[in-house]
């Protein structure tokens, strides 16, 4: 049996020089500035809630399902003990009665859609124009260095939204294969009174207001959980903390012959950590501390699920902006041999994989695990709390850690078997349609990304370039290469690819202390390409395989480790170009802009982001000093 064990507990560790850095999101904060503590909540007294499905509206584009989302502010309660808070929410109208929207103020709405269907969204901006957590946007307006992106030498820094912006949005399908001008990305935002970013893009711009846009996706992915959130230039971290995310899956109908549990069976977990003011209002902390102090599944704090003795299958997504957790189900010591119940590991974010027994996960922001959890041998009246336990923020907790959250939520085996025995597949005898192994080949190419940071607790970059300069790295579609993320910090990021699935394929140590001076040298002595760093000269001990949860799975997000390079592989740079529901100019043209983060959001806003480019066959190599590219998002500007 395997329990997913984080690699930074596995490689050995170099000696912490003083040039290794780490960022606590967006800053430190002042030390004399009281932080807000959620107030004593009773746990396990609110029933977990589960987004409603939004209806589509077949009629409205030939071939496609047509939904409309708006983003509008509501309320929230998220505890009995606390009283309504102002949220942010994505709301379906419904085509059967377009009075009554789809939603519940906070999230938004599940999307769910059969593979190779084609999807057409239209999203409105009807947010307020003032922030709901306005005092980080006035620091970065007014340069607060713990919150202002600053551009490393020779780079300028610029502002990332425009004087007369306090609130803008895009909406980002999290792990689509999706075509650049309807991907979302941070430089295609808008506002509520019509401002947008220089790369603003929308689909059948005749049908749209100055506040809307309109995507298209293929739905081409494997079956699997994606998710969609708001990926706002500069303020996407406070723009998902006030409440804009929502689950988006891709039905195979081939998989209702796997015998998985369906229906009530299936579970969605979206799990944040918040805090909360003493009148249950939300408190965005992360300018004084690191990590929120209350966890929160679907909406709500401590939340209880009735189950019956049987087979659930649990799709857990880590939508908090800054927290890893480490996972695993306790049970009384007088139920099992062990305190803690086994489950089965049977996806992660790109789909399906060989199933594998666990005990616990680390589960990283944006990372997606699909578990089959068997409470059949579970006496009725057995409580199983979901735990977190040895994940501090930031993960794996240096410099500093934020408030720990064990407790987070429990299932009650408190409802009796329905429907006759359990039917479903035993998770050992499933036969899944699995992710085929990606073979490098020794003329694969690399291509080396550093998590730069100038000095301490200041703004990291990739590369030491920000985000606003212009795409350097050129990809020929349909080619496969190795991404290696050099890591020199004390941290472990989430790093999260833009359009491609990818594999982990394995990770080395490296000497950070010696890899961070001589790289900073480099960068002093004018970057020239004969004198950069060799990686290989700073690596410290052999390749180190997978996790056993992130080995033979497609992948979307995955952690770099502290002090470490993380090498992945994607097996093909092919974005869509077909036409979607007869749309002009819904494909790809090349050159094809798109990005790559952090997602700890704090570092994402704060610079942790470069721009990509694949350009086609005939487009020739560009190399990585080539300051062209397309403008299908990768336009570098402010607003108009």
């Amino acid at each position: 049996m395997a329990g997913a064990v984080g690699s930074a507990a596995m490689l050995p560790r170099g000696v912490l020089g003083a040039q290794a850095y780490a960022s606590p999101g967006h800053g430190t904060g002042d030390g004399d500035t009281p932080v807000p503590q959620t107030p004593p909540l009773k746990k396990y007294v609110d029933p977990l809630p589960r987004p409603r499905t939004a209806i589509p509206d077949p009629s409205v584009y030939p071939g496609a399902d047509y939904y409309e989302f708006t983003m509008r502010e509501g309320s929230w309660r998220f505890h009995r003990d606390l009283g309504p808070a102002k949220v942010w929410g994505y709301w379906a109208t419904n085509p059967h009665d377009p009075r009554k929207a789809i939603g519940m103020g906070y999230l938004g709405p599940t999307i769910s859609v059969p593979k190779d269907h084609p999807t057409v969204v239209k999203y409105r901006n009807e947010l307020p124009t003032t922030h709901m957590f306005q005092f980080v946007i006035d620091g970065i307006r007014n340069g607060d260095p713990d919150l202002t992106p600053i551009a490393p030498p020779p780079y300028k820094s610029e502002l990332p939204f425009p004087p007369n912006v306090n609130v803008w949005n895009v909406v980002h399908q999290h792990g689509g294969f999706t075509a650049p001008q309807s991907d979302g990305m941070p430089l295609h935002s808008f506002s509520p009174d019509g401002v947008h970013a220089e790369s603003y893009t929308t689909l059948d711009p005749s049908r749209v207001k100055p506040n809307e846009a309109i995507c298209a996706y293929t739905n081409h992915e494997r079956s699997s959980m994606l998710w969609y959130h708001d990926h706002g230039m500069g303020m996407t971290s406070i723009n998902v903390y006030a409440g804009l995310a929502g689950l988006y899956l891709i039905r195979d109908p081939a998989d209702e012959r796997l015998g998985l549990p369906q229906g009530e069976f299936e579970v969605p977990l979206i799990l944040q950590d918040r805090t909360f003011n003493q009148d249950g209002s939300l408190a965005y902390t992360m300018t004084l501390r690191e990590g929120e102090d209350t966890p929160v599944v679907n909406g709500k704090a401590y939340p209880f699920l009735a189950v019956e003795p049987r087979r659930y299958r649990l799709r857990i997504l880590n939508a908090s902006n800054e927290r890893f957790w480490r996972l695993r189900f306790d049970v009384p010591r007088d139920v099992l041999p062990q305190p803690t119940l086994p489950f089965w590991l049977i996806g992660t974010d790109g789909g399906f994989r060989t199933p594998l027994q666990m005990l616990n996960f680390l589960i990283s922001p944006a990372e997606r695990y699909d578990l089959i959890v068997d409470f059949s041998q579970m006496p009725m009246g057995t409580n199983v709390t979901l735990q977190n336990y040895h994940a501090p923020v930031h993960y794996p907790g240096m410099p500093g850690e934020g408030p720990e959250i064990s407790d987070i939520m429990q299932f009650q085996v408190t409802k009796r078997l329905s429907g006759g025995p359990d039917r479903t597949t035993p998770p050992k005898k499933l036969e899944l349609p699995t992710a085929a192994p990606i073979e490098p080949k020794p003329d694969t190419r690399r291509r080396e990304w550093v998590t730069y940071q100038h000095k301490l607790f200041s703004t990291m970059t990739f590369n030491a370039v920000p985000f606003m300069e212009p795409s350097q790295d050129f990809i020929q579609a349909g080619s496969t290469e190795i991404w290696e993320y050099i890591n020199p910090n004390h941290d472990a990021h989430p790093m999260h690819v833009h359009l491609v699935n990818f594999q982990v394929l394995n990770r080395q140590p490296i000497d950070a202390a010696a890899y961070q001076a001589d790289y900073e040298k480099w960068l002093d002595g004018g970057r020239k390409p004969e004198d950069r760093p060799v990686l290989a000269n700073y690596l410290t001990g052999p390749p180190i395989p997978p996790d056993p949860d992130e080995a033979q799975s497609d992948k979307d997000t995955f952690k770099s480790y502290p002090e470490t390079v993380t090498r992945i592989i994607i097996k093909e740079f092919s974005p869509p170009t077909e036409t979607i529901a007869s749309i002009p100019g819904s494909g790809t043209e090349f050159p094809a802009t798109y990005v790559h983060h952090c997602h700890i959001l704090e570092h994402e806003d704060d610079d942790l982001m470069r721009p990509w480019t694949i350009v086609d066959h005939g487009g020739g190599d560009h190399g990585g000093g080539d300051e062209g590219g397309g403008d299908q998002g990768g336009g570098h500007g402010h607003g108009r």
